[in-house]
């Protein structure tokens, strides 16, 4: 849904490109990636332009959004983490509007930090994210495991010097994601859940 949002975006400003151009930038934050793909076309855009463009994403984002659903296992993964008392802290590199909608259909245990783009100076590729979660949880970032399906999620925790878990949901190849620097890589949320001891975690007896 992110990238068909963004795509409609795109071409409302008379950009068109294809939506895997696209999806290869999800994770970035919104500036970042329309930079990004600004040089692919070979055209600049303003700041005005690339705040119209991520408010026409939100816009279009939030049109999709009856259509999102959770990643297999992704509640039953915050679920058991929460009732085997892991300190678990949400980020993301979208705006706090657009988080708010998205984590919408995930069962997020009350009280769990959601940091957002707007807590921070820079989003991914950058660790600011990962590292304000840390603040928040009151851990160090070596003490922290980042799980994330691209390789910005991954090079973010490797550069907040935190472990990076990959899933593949995202659309990255397992030898990226270990490239960027993926200790494990998994299939999806599930396929986390039924490795947990892999990365530390034991389940709740």
């Amino acid at each position: 849904m992110q990238v068909l949002a963004w795509q409609i975006a795109l071409q409302r400003a008379g950009v068109n490109l294809a939506i895997w151009r696209i999806h290869r930038r999800i994770g970035m934050s919104g500036g970042l990636m329309i930079n990004a793909l600004a040089r692919e076309v070979g055209r600049a855009f303003s700041s005005s332009e690339i705040e119209r463009l991520q408010l026409d994403h939100e816009s279009e984002y939030a049109e999709l959004l009856h259509l999102v659903r959770p990643l297999p296992g992704a509640n039953e993964l915050l679920s058991t983490l929460s009732h085997a008392g892991v300190p678990l802290a949400i980020a993301t590199s979208g705006r706090a509007s657009k988080a708010r909608r998205s984590l919408e259909v995930l069962e997020v245990p009350p009280g769990t930090p959601i940091i957002t783009r707007e807590d921070v100076r820079h989003a991914k590729p950058d660790p600011d994210l990962f590292i304000a979660a840390a603040l928040r949880l009151g851990l160090k970032t070596e003490e922290c495991l980042v799980v994330g399906d691209s390789v910005w999620d991954i090079l973010a925790a490797r550069r907040a010097r935190s472990l990076g878990v990959g899933l593949l949901s995202g659309g990255y190849g397992r030898e990226e994601l270990v490239s960027a620097g993926a200790y494990r890589v998994y299939d999806d949320p599930a396929d986390l859940l039924d490795h947990l001891d892999e990365v530390g975690v034991r389940s709740p007896s």
